[in-house]
This record gives structure tokens, C-alpha cells and sequence, in this order.
């Protein structure tokens, strides 16, 4: 029998259900909902009912019960209590990611095409459960569940958050809470920087010296871009493969694909400071310890360097199950390339007319070969050979090379008509357009409201064209976040708001009710010790 406490709750719910409305608060807000008058009260006797099909959901969510009722909840094959279920015919309806959640006064009932839609529909049951459930700092023995009916599904199938650990490694805790606040926030990609100047952090058992010489620097930048100022500090640390293995393991369970960046032809002195015989100058004898562009790049003349990146490449694919990977392209400063002899002779050899026509060409023979594996390129969008910056000479930007149409095009900076340009070309987008995205940048330049408002669909793109934008990322770039701590203040609360530029339509978004529902979210964070911005407007 319920104690007194729980059945004047019951009692007060039932006949004062036009009042509850405002439990609802759920990021990212649902396509619809539709209230009942009826409850649905879970404790820890309430089953789990789930088959093989929902096996590894009912699993997880029987973790978050069992934990906030400290005690263990049952999973059964059959009967009433929170029914977990496949129906692939929501898939015509709602697409491979959408659910549909049902609570009356006898059970709920979660649906998905897919387990990731039964998934997405268990991140909905989560946040109406009270905000201090799961940290366990609550004594409850129940929980009242309104009357709902939920019909949901994402606005894009790419909803990525992106973590630079080339500048700053952060290591596996740390991505472990990322990347299980992104999943309460049905965020589905997780873009992991690997590789820059400034440090190698993924093991290459065939090439040892990326992480045993290009993961560690002698010191580190402080102060600000051409700043003379130094932590004094050295700084280093990469994920072995196990560890690697473990963290996309821990994603997968989450739904979460994780996207590894391997930059190339520039941001690459690590690597070349590892393996001179790499670069271009040939001058780089220690990984950098400032922030910028380096003057080194891969020489792309040489079929050695070709072999090497293959050779990292296949270890990658080894490793991540999924299907793309993004090999960077951004910021080449050409200058390494047009004072080579040998890379010159390269160019006259191949017919390139431009440093730009010659990046394409690498980067199409980098995107053949990763085509021929299973997988798919993608990369910011200087591999399209556009000038998006005003320190390129504007002679080395003219192309006569195309980019293969297989690419993924990860538009961060220039006119957002070329995004508009590069769709009406076939290419599927991710927009990430600096401005608006980038957490690195502060709260007065990227308020928590002007990332709320980011649309990833360009003003003036045709209808026709608005599905060859899959989606928009937010990125956590490093060279300024050397701590955690740090790095959580300047991700939270902007992250919430960018689960709802992926997943909620235009017309359902709405910035006062997302900031009424962020106080239930920052509770939580602020009871799991994760730092946020606790004045963000």
C-alpha cells in the first residue's frame, strides 16, 4: 500500500489535473502533447517490460530506476508497468529516431521504429521524473507520472556536439559526461577532434612515434592569439586504442555515433614533428606550443605520405563502427607548398593550376580511398576550394577541380549563400557556421539566446533543397579551455539549446518556455557537480 504522503498526491493530481500542465517541461520540446487527466505512479515494484528487441534499453533505464529508488526494478517479457516496444511501421510516420510515449493510469507505453526511438523516448520519461532522481539526492519511494500522450521526432537526422582534445586533452571521464548529457538531450553525434598542431591523441600502433613524441608539448600559449605569454607548463596524453574502444562502446549504448577527426594536409606538425619525412619544410622539430596556423603541411607530393595517412586511416576504420570520418581540410596556409620544388613539379605534373586546385586533388584521393573502404569523407568547407579567408592570396584560390560528390561539407565560416551554392551541387551539409556555434567563443559574443535562435537552414535556400542540409554541429574548440572546469562553464547551458536547434521544429521552439524548462535541467546538473553558466540569457 502507497504511503498517506503518495495517495494525497494521487488524490490532489486527479481532481486538480488542469493545474499540472506546467510539469512538462521537456529539452528538446516534442512535436505534440496531449494531456490527460489520469497518473501513472512508478516506484520500485513497477516492471520493466521489454523483449530482446528492447533488451539493451530496458537495461539502461533499469539502471536510472534502480538507482533513484535504491532499489533494484524488474524486467519482465510480459504484463503492464513501462512497456519498452518496437514498431517499425512509426517508421513511415516518424522516421528512424521518433517514438511516441503513452502513460495513462495502468502503464506507459514507449514505441520506436528502432531501439534508437525507444531510446529517445526513455530520455522523455527522464526528465519528467523529478530533477534530483537520478543524482540520488531524493528519498522518494514514487513517482507521479501525468497523463500524456507524446508524438516526437527530430528535426535533423545530424545533431552533433564537437570536442577539440588536440589543444587540451581531457581524457575519459570527462567525454563519458559529455557524452551522457547529450544523450538526455537526444543529441546523436559526437565530433571528435583527435588530431591538430598541438598534440596526436589517438594511438596508431603502426606508427608509435604520433603518440609517443606528437602527444606531448613542452608548454603551452596563454593570453590570447600572438600572445608571448606561457603556462610554463608541459602538457600531453592520448587514448590507447582499448580506451578508444571502451569510450565508442559507451556511446553506442547512448546511440551516440562517434565521428573522429584526422586532420590533414595542414594543422598536421604533430604528426610531421613525429615523422619529419612528412612535411614540407622539413624544419619542425617540436610540437607546437602557441595557436594559430602552422606554416607546415603534409607534402602531397610524396606517395609515402599518402601510404601513412591510408595506414592511419585503416587503423581508424578499425576502430569506429561508424561510416563517416572527417579528415579536417581547414586553414592550409600554402606557402610551405608554393616554395617546394617538389611540390611544384607535382602540380605541373598533374595539371594543377592553383595550391587549391592541388588541395582538392589530395583531398579527392583521400576521399576514393576512404569511399573504396565503406566509409565517407567529410570535412570543413575549404575542401570545396571557396576563399573564405582574407589572408589567402586570392591567385592561389582559383580551381578548375571539383570536389567528389561523396563528400560531407562542413560549412564553419565564410558567406552562408555557400552553403546554399554547395546544396544546390548535390552536397549534403552540416552547417556550423562559426558565429553562431562556437563554444569557445563567450557569452557575450554567442549568447544562450542567439544559440537558441541559430537556424541551420539558410535564409533563401529553396524548399527542394532544405533535406541536403542533414543537420548543424556545435563545437568546443580547446586552445583557450586548458581545464575542465572551464570547458563545462562555456558547453552548459548553450548545449540544451543547440539539442533544441537539431531536434525541434521552427514552430514549436519558443525561448521563454525553453528557459522555464532549462531550471529542471540546470538541477540536475548542478546536483551531478557539472559547472554551467548559471546567468546565461
Amino acid at each position: 500500500m502507497k504511503d498517506l504522503k503518495i495517495v494525497l498526491i494521487v488524490i490532489f493530481l486527479f481532481f486538480f489535473s488542469n493545474t499540472i500542465n506546467a510539469t512538462v517541461k521537456i529539452i528538446p520540446q516534442p512535436n505534440q502533447i496531449e494531456e490527460g487527466k489520469g497518473i501513472f505512479v512508478i516506484d520500485s515494484g513497477t516492471p520493466l517490460v521489454s523483449d530482446e528487441n528492447t533488451e539493451s534499453e530496458a537495461e539502461y533505464l533499469a539502471s536510472i530506476l534502480s538507482n533513484g529508488f535504491d532499489s533494484a526494478v524488474e524486467i519482465r517479457s510480459r504484463g503492464k508497468g513501462i512497456i519498452l516496444k518496437l514498431n517499425p511501421k512509426l517508421e513511415t510516420e516518424l522516421g528512424k529516431e521518433g517514438y511516441t510515449f503513452k502513460s495513462n493510469r495502468n502503464q506507459i507505453i514507449i514505441e520506436g521504429a528502432t531501439d534508437a526511438g525507444v531510446f529517445y523516448g526513455i530520455q522523455t520519461l527522464r526528465q519528467l521524473l523529478p530533477a534530483d532522481f537520478e543524482p540520488g539526492k531524493s528519498s522518494v519511494k514514487s513517482v507521479v507520472i501525468q497523463e500524456l500522450t507524446i508524438v516526437d521526432s527530430p528535426r535533423f537526422s545530424w545533431r552533433a556536439f564537437m570536442l577539440d582534445e588536440a589543444r587540451y586533452f581531457k581524457g575519459m571521464d570527462e567525454v563519458k559526461k559529455l557524452l551522457d548529457q547529450m544523450a538526455l538531450l537526444k543529441m546523436n553525434v559526437f565530433h571528435w577532434h583527435l588530431t591538430d598542431d598541438q598534440g596526436w591523441r589517438i594511438e596508431i600502433k603502426k606508427y608509435p612515434n604520433l603518440t609517443k613524441i606528437g602527444a606531448y608539448r613542452n608548454d603551452s600559449q596563454t593570453g590570447g592569439w600572438n600572445s608571448l605569454e606561457r603556462s610554463g607548463v608541459s602538457h600531453g596524453g592520448f587514448y590507447t586504442q582499448e580506451q578508444i574502444k571502451e569510450i565508442i562502446a559507451y556511446a553506442a549504448q547512448r546511440h551516440i555515433q562517434i565521428v573522429p577527426e584526422i586532420e590533414m594536409p595542414g594543422h598536421a606538425t604533430a604528426a610531421i614533428v613525429a615523422y619529419p619525412w612528412l612535411g614540407t619544410v622539413g624544419t619542425e622539430t617540436e610540437v607546437p606550443v602557441v595557436f594559430g596556423k602552422m606554416k607546415d603541411s603534409y607534402n602531397v607530393a610524396d606517395q609515402k605520405v599518402y601510404q601513412f595517412i591510408e595506414d592511419v586511416l585503416n587503423e581508424v576504420f578499425g576502430l569506429f563502427p561508424g561510416k563517416v570520418v572527417h579528415i579536417g581540410g581547414d586553414e592550409v596556409k600554402f606557402e610551405a607548398w608554393k616554395n617546394s620544388k617538389e611540390i611544384q613539379n607535382f602540380m605541373k605534373k598533374e595539371g594543377l593550376n592553383s595550391p587549391a586546385d592541388l588541395q582538392i586533388f589530395f583531398t579527392n584521393q583521400i576521399s576514393n580511398f576512404i569511399d573504396k573502404s565503406g566509409h565517407r569523407m567529410m570535412g570543413w568547407n575549404e575542401i570545396l576550394g571557396e576563399n573564405i579567408h582574407d589572408w589567402q592570396d586570392p591567385e592561389d584560390m582559383e580551381v578548375s577541380r571539383q570536389l567528389a560528390q561523396s563528400a560531407i561539407i562542413h560549412f564553419w565560416k565564410g558567406n552562408p549563400g555557400l552553403i546554399s551554392d554547395a546544396a544546390i551541387r548535390g552536397y549534403d551539409i552540416v552547417n556550423s557556421f562559426h558565429e553562431m556555434t562556437y563554444l569557445d567563443y563567450d557569452y557575450k559574443t554567442i549568447s544562450l539566446s542567439k544559440a537558441y535562435s541559430f537556424d541551420p537552414v539558410p535564409e533563401g535556400l529553396p524548399e527542394k533543397y532544405h533535406s541536403k542540409v542533414i543537420g548543424f554541429g556545435c563545437q568546443m574548440w580547446g586552445e583557450w579551455i586548458p581545464d575542465n572546469h572551464l570547458m563545462e562553464l562555456m558547453v552548459f547551458p548553450r548545449l540544451a539549446a543547440y539539442a533544441e536547434v537539431g531536434w525541434t521544429q521552427t514552430d514549436k521552439k519558443d525561448y521563454k518556455r525553453f528557459k522555464d524548462s532549462l531550471k529542471g535541467i540546470e538541477t540536475r546538473w548542478r546536483l551531478s557537480k557539472i559547472d554551467f553558466e548559471e546567468h546565461a540569457e
